[in-house]
């Protein structure tokens, strides 16, 4: 039996352990997370664990929640403490899950702590790990991880008054223009007052949309990121575009994911032409729970995957954008698993299409198996982009240990075999876990 996350966890054979070993020092590229860069920039200091932990991490929540722990202690207005054991009382029963992972390498790579975290080492653990806190702030925890570069999600509006180079850390905006594509009459005034115009017509907003994009890529944006339930629909054309921003206040379910769509084959030029790298992400089912939303808000772990999603959708977008020569460098997140397979092998009939990180609710240790099988069978594991956080959350960087491990152990299989040689798996490790990506966005 295996010491508890010593060493050797996750990793089953001598040649796993000693890929894990070429790659575990290795620095971090994070081009997918959703960190407050003020904290960055402001160095900010934990008070404890339970808000490092418990003040923004929808992943625990909903856990949380799974156990039948009272909201009071979830997002409600228990303490970080009351917070912290309730978290405690229920983590074993999380055997298996992500969470268990995630939050046992987090003691270890940032506390030092080796214990398992139940009901009756909750105290113990408290103390020891803000006994640390107490000594780094948010800064530090980047050195401690070795991130190179962070990739924020910013709102066309956000100022970006947060974003640059801290100690061995750049943090860089990426363009999120969700709330934009339909804008609401919220968005719309943010959007205004940014851009320094108003926004009377659909001409108005893409030149809107276009000189804030411009102001991020002054700031050091290379990548854009767009949410959406649903991949986008044919371009209906200008015409059709501008009758329904004239009316976008009343128009139904199908009417804004047409114009959506149209908004989206527009922002695709922008990002071609300026050599940018474009994240699609898709098959949400947003805020399903509808009696929670007013209490909790969004973000708060009441998504989930959807049912169903048609990725010959994306087959159409960019097959229109690759002709008009429009289709700029692109990577892919599936909600649904399911899917993986069908847009693995579309990665391999357009250009600088890629597949993301097992994105979300796939972020578990069988879930990035299977992402890495469908990639090894459907496209090509060597040119994959590896880990990313997609957290709030500054502990999150743990997650990329787990990845390698997982990573080292598959690729570790097939050497064990007799199926792959060493010296190639030890270059792919490389590849995958650091030098593809820093290629691809070109830092």
């Amino acid at each position: 039996m295996k010491d508890f996350f010593g060493d050797g966890v996750l990793l089953s054979s001598s040649a796993a352990e000693e890929l894990y070993a070429s790659v575990k020092d290795l620095p971090i590229i994070d081009y997918h997370c959703h960190l407050n860069e003020k904290e960055i920039r402001d160095r900010h200091r934990f008070a404890d664990i339970g808000e490092l932990w418990l003040s923004g991490d929808h992943y625990k929540w909903r856990a949380m929640r799974l156990c039948g722990v009272d909201e009071k202690y979830i997002t409600g207005d228990a303490s970080y403490y009351e917070k912290f054991k309730k978290y405690a009382e229920i983590f074993p029963k999380l055997c298996g899950g992500p969470l268990y992972y995630f939050s046992q390498l987090e003691l270890k790579l940032l506390f030092g702590i080796e214990k398992p975290l139940s009901a009756d080492t909750a105290d113990e653990i408290w103390e020891r790990a803000n006994a640390v806190l107490s000594r780094i702030d948010s800064n530090d925890i980047l050195k401690q991880f070795r991130v190179e570069y962070v990739a924020t999600t910013d709102d066309p509006a956000s100022p970006l008054d947060a974003h640059g180079k801290y100690g061995d850390t750049s943090v860089c905006p990426t363009f999120r223009p969700d709330r934009m594509l339909p804008p609401d009459d919220a968005a719309l005034a943010e959007l205004e007052a940014a851009a320094g115009m108003k926004i009377e017509s659909l001409a108005d907003l893409k030149a809107a949309l276009k000189s804030r994009l411009d102001f991020f890529v002054s700031k050091g944006c290379r990548m854009a990121d767009h949410g959406m339930d649903l991949p986008p629909v044919r371009d209906c054309g200008t015409p059709r575009a501008e009758g329904l921003f004239a009316n976008r206040s009343s128009l139904d379910a199908a009417e804004k994911r047409t114009l959506f769509s149209h908004l989206l084959y527009y922002l695709c030029s922008l990002y071609a032409e300026r050599g940018m790298v474009m994240q699609l992400h898709f098959a949400t089912f947003r805020c399903v729970n509808s009696a929670a939303l007013p209490i909790t808000g969004r973000d708060s772990g009441f998504d989930i995957m959807r049912g169903s999603v048609n990725p010959d959708e994306l087959v159409v977008f960019f097959d229109t954008l690759n002709s008009r020569g429009h289709l700029p460098k692109t990577v892919l997140y599936s909600l649904d698993p399911s899917v993986m397979p069908a847009v693995a092998t579309m990665s391999g009939a357009f250009p600088n299409v890629r597949i993301g990180a097992a994105w979300w609710f796939n972020d578990t240790l069988l879930g990035i198996r299977r992402q890495l099988e469908v990639i090894a069978e459907y496209a090509a594991l060597g040119t994959n982009l590896g880990m990313l956080t997609d957290s709030r959350s500054f502990a999150s960087y743990a997650r990329f240990d787990f990845f390698r491990r997982i990573l080292a152990d598959f690729v570790g299989g097939y050497v064990e075999r007799g199926e792959y040689d060493m010296s190639a798996a030890r270059e792919l490790m490389y590849g995958v876990c650091y030098g593809n990506v820093k290629e691809f966005i070109k830092i």
